[in-house]
């Protein structure tokens, strides 16, 4: 059995339960167990005498009938036959019917077990053939044989679920009671010999089958008792083998041994069947007169042997709670203390764990000053096992808040040291292009004016990578716009602070502005993507521009023809793009994307990549339509581009690039 997960309660409450469990169980078998004993003995007498006893009065008109039935095969034309067998079939069927009746009771079916009540149904089904053998006889349609064997398969299923109602605990009592059964079908055997007799000597003649069947019946019915009798009480005995011995069942053993000897015989007497029916027919009354009283006598046991099983349950049932009682206090007492220590440790843990030190993480997140003493406070406990617990639990809040408090001023410091080295290195590369544009507009020699534009691209690109360390701070970039600058202008400029700008092809945009505090990072953005577009694919490929109108923005696509990137890696990327993580120190590997992700989160400008049509990459920029405006003229706005590298990678709409003396008319430099 696994714990983990479960309450501190529970796992207590668990360990104390093992004990009582145990005792409860042990109390519980023997409770269940006696009291289902006593259960089966009271019920075992309930059905006895609700479906039993009438399927015992079943079997005797049944082999009424049968008798009767088989005289009727052997002379239709005897004075009354019919009669008679319509008033023995009557007597079957208010039998059968009392039987049905019983059966469909639900406290009855209650109260048989699953193969009692398997048989029962099946007695139904065999009792539904009983109208087709009547109508069989009557049509003159069957055999003395065949109706024998159908009764004789109605009264055999009757014994069988019999038997399966003395299935009980007490060994005694069932032995007894399927004794009781054993003797119910030792009569039957004689009356199989009555009716077979009976039959054959209305026809005056015996043959040497029925003479076989009847040697079959005596012989079962002397195994039957010999097996039966030896399992009842003395008395019930006794009274079974001294009626036996007795005068009385002299005259119906000597005519069964008459006729067995006589063996197969024509042009009998009819006195022979007169002499046979009052030899037998006492005998079987008596017998069902004994068995009754003998089953009467075993209802006397069963009753008295429940009540005592039930005492007997009653008096383990009230001992056995007691000492569960008892066992419950003291566990509960022992526990109790347990419990209440240990459960007061857990709150206090979860309280530093899912309440202060989140709460503490998330000031320090925000800037906040925090102060340990405050929010770690030393909590007091016992000098116990648990109260060394809770005092190593005050160690560890305070080491932890401590610990948070001194990341959070080392991130605040390096955020510090990064704004300041950036902002360092941007007044000197401001200084630096400003030299750079003096000396471009005085040199008049054209390979010297090429290094100065190599060298103005190096310092823009320089200008960028230090604006992305005040980025990656947290704190807002120095270059900043009020104006609105065309769209195409912006892209411009992205491309200008890209390494390979050569490779890369801007076809016409639409004539359309930018709102002047997003052009910076707007700038920004792009450029970092474009960067990453060439970095990430073949020298001898080229990265396409293009954008269109939709419905709320616009829509800005770069294509690159590299490898592209796996599924993983684009999945793990565009979520980096769309929740924007905080930025760890030790993630280095795509500073780029961090720095685009933060870009497009202060702008409310959303960047997914996809792959491209061209097996690469394709980076879906999406300006919202409130950063911006109606295209503005281009001189005036203080936004000028770099005239080294408009010239090489400004392309117009028709894919040609812009020539020498075009590029040297441009306005060059960043505003």
């Amino acid at each position: 059995m696994r714990f983990r997960g479960k309450s501190i309660r529970r796992k207590i409450v668990a360990l104390l339960l093992v004990p009582l469990l145990s005792l409860t169980a042990l109390w519980g078998f023997a409770t269940v167990l006696t009291g289902r004993e006593a259960n089966q003995l009271l019920a075992a007498s309930s059905v006895a005498e609700k479906v039993g006893m009438p399927v015992e009065d079943t079997i005797d008109v049944i082999q009424q009938e049968r008798r009767q039935t088989l005289v009727y095969l052997a002379d239709r034309r005897a004075s009354g036959a019919q009669q008679t067998m319509n008033t023995r079939r009557s007597a079957t069927d208010t039998a059968v019917a009392a039987v049905r009746r019983n059966a469909q009771s639900s406290s009855v079916r209650e109260d048989l077990t699953s193969d009692s009540s398997r048989r029962l149904t099946s007695l139904m089904e065999a009792f539904d053939g009983l109208d087709a053998l009547r109508r069989s006889v009557d049509t003159n349609t069957v055999t003395r044989a065949q109706a024998l064997e159908f009764y004789n398969g109605l009264i055999e299923p009757s014994h069988g679920f019999l038997l399966t109602l003395h299935a009980l605990d007490d060994v005694e009592l069932e032995r007894q009671g399927r004794a009781l059964v054993g003797l119910s079908r030792a009569r039957e055997m004689l009356s199989r010999e009555d009716a077979l007799i009976a039959s054959a000597l209305t026809t005056r003649k015996t043959t040497a089958r029925e003479i076989r069947e009847l040697s079959d019946h005596a012989a079962h019915r002397q195994v039957y008792y010999e097996t039966n009798l030896e399992m009842l009480p003395a008395r019930d005995r006794g009274t079974f083998q001294q009626y036996w011995r007795s005068p009385e069942t002299a005259p119906l053993r000597d005519a069964e041994e008459r006729i067995i000897a006589a063996g197969p015989s024509e042009g009998l007497p009819p006195s022979e069947a007169e002499r046979w029916q009052q030899a037998a027919t006492p005998v079987l009354d008596n017998l069902d007169r004994e068995a009754a009283d003998a089953r009467d006598r075993y209802q006397d046991r069963v009753e008295p042997a429940a009540y005592g099983v039930l005492v007997k349950a009653g008096v383990a049932g009230v001992l056995g709670f007691l000492a569960l009682l008892v066992s419950v206090i003291v566990s509960v007492r022992i526990g109790r203390d347990l419990v209440r220590d240990l459960s007061r440790l857990r709150k206090e843990a979860h309280e530093v764990s899912g309440v202060r030190l989140p709460s503490v993480m998330r000031r320090l997140a925000a800037g906040e000053h925090v102060d340990v003493e405050t929010e770690a406070p030393r909590l007091e406990y016992e000098k116990d096992e648990i109260g060394q617990a809770g005092q190593a639990l005050n160690t560890l809040q305070r080491a932890a808040v401590e610990a948070a408090v001194r990341q959070a001023d080392m991130r605040r410091g390096v955020s510090e040291v990064f704004v300041n080295l950036a902002r360092r290195n941007q007044v000197l590369l401001h200084r630096q292009l400003s030299l750079l544009d003096t000396m471009e507009r005085r040199t008049e020699d054209t390979e010297e004016l090429a290094d100065l534009f190599r060298l103005d691209h190096l310092t823009t690109r320089m200008r960028r990578h230090a604006e992305g360390l005040v980025i990656l701070s947290g704190a807002a970039p120095s270059r900043q716009w009020r104006k609105p600058i065309q769209l195409m202008d912006v892209v411009r400029a992205a491309v200008a602070e890209v390494e390979d700008y050569e490779r890369i092809e801007v076809r016409r945009l639409p004539r359309i502005g930018v709102g002047g505090p997003a052009v910076a990072d707007l700038t920004h953005l792009i450029a970092e993507l474009l960067e990453n577009a060439t970095v990430f694919s073949p020298p001898h490929t080229g990265v396409q521009v293009l954008g269109e109108r939709v419905a709320n923005g616009f829509t800005l696509e770069i294509h690159d023809r590299g490898l592209g990137m796996a599924a993983d890696a684009l999945l793990e990327a565009n979520l980096r793009l769309a929740e924007t993580p905080e930025f760890e120190l030790s993630d280095t590997d795509r500073l780029g994307l961090f720095v685009v992700s933060r870009l497009a989160q202060r702008q409310n400008v959303r960047v997914s990549l996809q792959q491209s049509p061209y097996g690469g990459t394709t980076a879906v920029v999406f300006i919202p339509a409130a950063l911006l405006t109606e295209a503005p003229e281009t001189q005036g706005t203080g936004f000028r581009l770099d005239r080294k590298s408009e010239s090489a990678a400004g392309r117009r709409g028709d894919g040609q690039a812009a020539g020498p003396d075009e590029a040297a008319q441009r306005p060059r430099g960043c505003g």
